[in-house]
Parts: C-alpha cells; structure tokens; sequence
C-alpha cells in the first residue's frame, strides 16, 4: 500500500523538526537535566564570553526559602550574590578597601547556581587541606559514590583568603572573561571568622565554576560585613568544619 505524497512529506517534516529540537537546546540544557535539588539559570561562559550580561533569574521569584543555598553575580556584573539557608546577601563595591552587604532578594543574576539542602553531615577536614585545590581533591574523593552536582559548606575560622567582587563599568560590553573582569575589585581577609558556601561539580565547567575549576565558593563573614567570590584561600583544618548534603 503506497502511502500518499501529501502524508510522506508531513512526516518527513516531523521527523526533521523532532531532530532538530533534540539538537537545539541552549547551553544550559545539559545541565539542567541533572537533580531537582540543584537548578541551574543561564551559563557563565554566555556572560564571559557572550557578552550575555542580563538577567536570567529573579531572586525573588525562587519562592521556598528554606534550606537554600545559591550563588552568581548580579546582573551587568555589579555585585555578588550569596543564598545562605534561606538568607540572600548582595555585596557592591563602595571603595578599593571598603564594599556594601545587603540582605535583600531583589536582586537579579545573568547565570545563578541554587540548590536545597535540609540535613547537613559535618566532615572532619583533613590537615592535608590547604587550599583551594587540596579541597577539590577532597571532595572528588570522598563524593565519587555521592549525586553531583552538591551544595556544600566551610564554617569556622579561615587562615586567609581573597574574595572580589564584580564592578563592571556601566555601559561596558563584554567579549571575554578580561573584559568581564573590569573594575573587578579584590579583598583580602586574614584570621577571619567566615562561612563559605559552594557548589561542585566535574561536569559544569564553564557553567557554574571556571573553566579549570571543579568549585564555585562565595563567602561572607560573621558580621556580614564582607562578602564575595572566593579567588584564594588557606583552610585551617583543624578549626573548619567541612558540611556535605546528607545522602
């Protein structure tokens, strides 16, 4: 039974539209199709390289508060942004030396990384736990067997750290991470009373951590004070505790 011109060429038009809709998505996609407790909005790499510097994601529009956690810079790069269970902080820059913390969700991101946790397991920080990098290891380590991506966070007393926070110039485009990083200013803390919150993950690089990076960490002091994108830091493993979602 031959099947008329008029039906083969609908289908055919069916078929290419479903492939092309499979092939179609945007950058976030892949991402997104990862656990429900973790969302993902926009992309990094869209805002460094893109230029793409609007917002994706209102902050007050993430209803349930409790047990969250997230972070992103503002939109146009003008400040950071940090969930703290169910607690949003944005830090401005005021001076090279002095910045601005709010407690406020109105607020908006270009690409923003949220998850929920309700119970926490504290982990004992090794000594071997230095710095950025030994955490990563760490946490790759001691996770293999755990849902990626995680929510996870460092209270206590930090050796030392920087943090920076975005100050982009307004009316400035944007092409590459150099050009995404103007104005970005840099704050360095010593013997600090702070809580970090972070996510890992080792398949989102270039959407929610940097491209050589398995970690995205923002933290704020004990006064709130300060707060910003953690660039360095020196962990005293013996004084930090180290939380893990409660698998």
């Amino acid at each position: 039974m031959s099947i008329p011109i008029q039906i083969r060429t609908f289908l055919a038009i069916l078929l290419m539209t479903n492939i092309f809709a499979c092939h179609s998505g945007n950058d976030t996609s892949a991402a997104e199709a990862g656990y429900s407790d973790v969302q993902i909005a926009g992309a990094m790499k869209n805002v460094m390289w893109k230029g793409e510097l609007q917002s994706v994601i209102d902050l007050d529009t993430i209803r349930n508060k409790k047990g969250l956690y997230g972070l992103g810079p503002v939109s146009y790069l003008r400040g950071e942004i940090l969930i703290n269970d169910g607690k949003t902080y944005v830090s401005t820059v005021l001076t090279d030396t002095t910045m601005s913390v709010k407690a406020t969700n109105q607020v908006s991101a270009p690409f923003f990384v949220y998850g929920y946790v309700q119970e926490w397991e504290s982990v004992e920080l090794p000594g071997s736990v230095k710095n950025i990098q030994d955490l990563e290891t760490f946490l790759d380590e001691r996770t293999k067997s755990a849902k990626r991506p995680f929510v996870f966070k460092l209270t206590g007393p930090i050796a030392s750290a920087n943090i920076h926070v975005q100050n982009l110039p307004e009316g400035t485009t944007v092409s590459s991470p150099a050009e995404a990083h103007q104005g970005q200013k840099t704050y360095a803390l010593e013997n600090a009373d702070v809580a970090i919150i972070g996510f890992f993950s080792t398949g989102h690089q270039g959407i929610f951590t940097h491209h050589d990076s398995f970690v995205h960490m923002h933290l704020i002091t004990a006064d709130e004070q300060q707060m910003g994108h953690v660039d360095e830091a020196a962990f005293q493993s013996q004084k930090m505790t180290l939380y893990l979602p409660m698998q």
